[in-house]
């Protein structure tokens, strides 16, 4: 009887500690899921993050390969106004030519005109803005022939806080310290063939 007694107990005692084991497994598992889902929002951010500054760099692209085509227009192309989200270009580009096509037509583009859903325009980063500034005036002054430089910038905001950007396109847009303002900038270069 003593000997069906002590098994009894050591059974008795073997399903606690199955008991608490299988507490501790559940939430082991449960912190694991938890640490998961907080890492699938941080992929999904980042992946958010990338297909904005590829939008970005295509529409960068965009605009440096117009500026290029109309080389012999490019100081046109430069301006103090911002293109983009805020601006006031229409949203059908009629009866414009050269610059002023190519200027409405990526002003629509940074929009995000190329893509439609529910009526809005979703083809483009949040809030994008783009900037054409002449960085140096095309000089063909015999000796001199310097040749024109601009830069192209495409700005948006981010959904992260990072360094400040010195380029000023778009600044004070994105909230008051510009720590959300995403810069992508190119360097445009039209020779002088003709200089000597």
């Amino acid at each position: 009887m003593l000997i069906l007694r002590q098994l009894s107990l050591q059974q008795h005692r073997q399903h606690g500690f199955t008991l608490i084991e299988i507490l501790v497994a559940i939430i082991l598992v449960a912190f694991s899921l938890l640490g998961l889902a907080a890492f699938q929002g941080k992929v999904q951010l980042v992946q958010f993050e990338s297909y904005q500054r590829a939008q970005a760099l295509f529409l960068l692209s965009e605009m440096t390969e117009r500026i290029k085509l109309n080389s012999s227009q490019a100081s046109a192309y430069a301006s103090a106004t911002v293109h983009g989200t805020g601006d006031d270009q229409p949203i059908t580009c009629t009866g414009g030519i050269g610059v002023t096509l190519d200027l409405c037509q990526w002003s629509n583009d940074l929009k995000g005109a190329g893509e439609v859903s529910a009526g809005a325009s979703v083809g483009a980063m949040n809030g994008a803005r783009g900037c054409i500034t002449q960085i140096q005036a095309p000089n063909l002054s015999p000796g001199v022939c310097t040749p024109g430089i601009y830069r192209v910038d495409v700005v948006w905001q981010g959904m992260q806080a990072t360094s400040i950007s010195p380029i000023t396109c778009g600044q004070g847009s994105y909230g008051e310290d510009d720590a959300m303002r995403r810069v992508v900038s190119s360097r445009v270069t039209i020779g002088l063939p003709q200089c000597s």
